[in-house]
């Protein structure tokens, strides 16, 4: 049983380490961030997102990648 979940683990990392998504904010492929509705954030856009003041300039550039962010539409 113990190899199993080795055996597991191990296909489940090696897996994640071939997945990457596109970043709203610096358009890179990443492969670690967060999904915002229907968006992903990588976790250095993240970072940098939330230690920027408002009167920094990066902090326009930011709002408007996430201008590019959609609500999901619910159906009912």
């Amino acid at each position: 049983m113990e190899t199993i979940g080795v055996e597991v683990v191990g296909l489940s990392s090696a897996a994640h380490n071939q997945y990457h998504e596109t970043c709203v904010i610096c358009e890179a492929l990443k492969p670690k961030g967060i999904h915002l509705y229907t968006a992903f954030i990588c976790t250095e856009c993240e970072r940098d997102l939330i230690h920027t003041e408002t009167h920094d300039p990066k902090y326009k550039y930011f709002l408007k990648q996430l201008k590019k962010i959609t609500t999901p539409e619910i159906f009912t």
